[in-house]
């Protein structure tokens, strides 16, 4: 019985994010979620005390799937910078293969939600942010950039170009696909990290 109540939550979840790729981006009710899935509301309560827990289990997955592979990423590739094009890598193919998580981490599927849930899309954001500054730190004492560049600012750089390329993404109807151009704009991120030096070391 857990295991089939396990199996209908996935089902809610996989369901959710599929309703969430729609490229009108319309918000989404719990009416519309239980008759794509043949079945009442009250059924959907059963597995989920609330929309909003429907979400969290959604960014839960988000964080998981990201932060699993980031982990793997700073284990395995010792070159900070590369630590640094990989981890940006992943973070847009994600969003290219996972349409409707994508509005999630826009924070577009948020607006109407509980405000909770957008906070906890900003700390996942905090976390990326803090795995580059990290990265860009171990590029530092490899002497690949500038051991006084600024590697908050160069973090929080790269975070925006992220945001940037999601956004970008879910407000074209998902047809400017947010990889299309990083072989092309990796180098002059990369370009920036190497010029970059601040008049202080960042704490």
């Amino acid at each position: 019985m857990a295991a089939k109540t396990g199996e209908r939550r996935l089902q809610i979840l996989q369901t959710l994010a599929e309703m969430l790729e729609s490229p009108k981006g319309e918000k989404i009710t719990t009416a519309a979620l239980a008759a794509r899935l043949d079945c009442s509301e009250a059924a959907l309560y059963r597995h989920f005390a609330s929309k909003a827990q429907m979400y969290d289990g959604l960014i839960e997955f988000i964080e998981q799937s990201l932060f699993g592979v980031i982990n793997q990423i700073t284990r395995d590739e010792v070159q900070g910078l590369k630590q640094t094009e990989l981890i940006i890598g992943l973070l847009l193919q994600f969003a290219q293969k996972n349409r409707g998580m994508t509005r999630v981490l826009t924070g577009d599927a948020l607006v109407h939600e509980h405000e909770r849930l957008q906070n906890r899309i900003n700390s996942l954001l905090e976390k990326i942010e803090s795995a580059l500054k990290q990265a860009l730190k171990v590029a530092a004492t490899q002497g690949a950039i500038k051991p006084d560049a600024d590697f908050g600012a160069l973090a929080n750089l790269m975070r925006c170009y992220c945001v940037g390329r999601w956004e970008q993404f879910a407000r074209s109807g998902f047809t400017q696909e947010p990889l299309a151009q990083w072989p092309r704009q990796w180098p002059m991120l990369y370009f920036a990290c190497l010029s970059q030096a601040g008049e202080s070391t960042a704490a």
